[in-house]
């Protein structure tokens, strides 16, 4: 099984380019929590946007969705879950509220990830919950002709627990060294933890909640109010190229962590950056919700959906958006594209 040597891997990733990451989050870390203190009230409306968010779009890169209503309702906990989909929503639902609450006191350990996973699977029918896996897994991809390739072979089930304990252990030893970054620390645990991909099922969906427990246990708080996992979703395919890139010749330890290491950090600042647009809209500005509909399209280079705008502003009817779109319309605001399902809008530069 392979070694984990955190400091060894932190020294390797200390370029001119991660330490400009590093320095940009720490930077907007101390304003976002200064603002925070200042503005707990007025940003719960953030908290339930990126509740419904991060619970969309986690589930929705496994393939796992429901409609816009029904998720809500699941989401505010204001209905019972029905089919499996909506069951595996209501579990990361939970999870996630546990690790949005309870950070302090969910130490990064074996143990505590298994409970995780468990109460993950708490509405499903299946007993996977709560255990490593029991068979070998691959991360495979369908190619065009519908043939399957593998990326990937994971540590076999045999050896999942040791590794699971090694990579909880590692993390701890390196957590305890002063020289080493935490925020640096946590997309290394996070790419091993892929690499060993510990469940039969699930393994995304915990990487993704490990990740803002992480944050979390660090003082960056940006997850809370900016879905980290949407952001995810929404870059999935370069998600997925870092994710192969960096996970070759794990095993032998010969891989090169820097693209995923990179493209999560880049991740954290993007959230960051998108609170203070979000505190300028949402909260400074004061804005109506068609003037808040006004500011997405207009702040978006290229085009963008309503299905898209629904998504950075949930809190918004569907009913309400289209109005803001047709009075944008008339008034040659926007620009509309295309039609049907894919309709997109830009902003209209010539009549500024």
């Amino acid at each position: 099984m392979r070694t984990l040597n955190y400091k060894t891997e932190y020294q390797k990733l200390l370029s001119p380019e991660i330490v400009s990451y590093l320095a940009q989050i720490h930077e907007m870390k101390g304003q976002q929590n200064l603002f925070i203190e200042a503005q707990k009230d007025t940003l719960s409306k953030l908290l339930e946007i990126a509740k419904i968010q991060s619970t969309e779009a986690s589930n929705r890169i496994e393939g796992i969705i429901t409609t816009d209503d029904r998720l809500k309702q699941i989401v505010m906990n204001k209905t019972m879950p029905k089919g499996r989909s909506e069951r595996e929503i209501a579990g990361y639902r939970d999870v996630l509220k546990t690790v949005h609450e309870n950070y302090d006191y969910i130490p990064v350990r074996s143990s505590m990830i298994l409970q995780l996973h468990r109460d993950l699977y708490k509405f499903s029918n299946t007993t996977i919950g709560g255990s490593f896996k029991n068979s070998d897994n691959i991360i495979a991809e369908e190619l065009p002709d519908g043939s399957k390739r593998i990326r990937f072979q994971p540590v076999p089930a045999w050896e999942t627990t040791e590794a699971m304990d090694a990579l909880c252990s590692a993390l701890q030893e390196a957590m305890t060294d002063p020289e080493l970054d935490p925020l640096l620390l946590m997309p290394i645990f996070i790419l091993d933890f892929l690499c060993i991909h510990p469940f039969n099922d699930g393994n995304g969906r915990m990487s993704r909640l490990l990740t803002l427990l992480l944050l979390y246990r660090s003082g960056y708080f940006v997850g809370k109010y900016i879905s980290i996992e949407r952001l995810i979703a929404d870059s999935k395919e370069t998600y997925y190229d870092v994710l192969q890139e960096s996970s070759t010749g794990w095993h032998e330890g010969t891989n090169d962590p820097l693209p995923f290491v990179r493209y999560m950090l880049g991740v954290v600042i993007a959230a960051y950056r998108e609170f203070a647009s979000r505190v300028d809209i949402l909260i400074t500005r004061r804005l109506s919700k068609p003037d808040r509909v006004r500011e997405i399209i207009r702040n978006t280079t290229g085009r963008i959906t309503k299905t898209q705008i629904m998504r950075q502003c949930p809190d918004i009817s569907q009913k309400t958006v289209e109005r803001a779109l047709a009075e944008m319309l008339k008034n040659e605001e926007i620009i509309k594209i295309s039609g049907g399902r894919y309709t997109s809008y830009t902003w209209n530069w010539e009549k500024e």
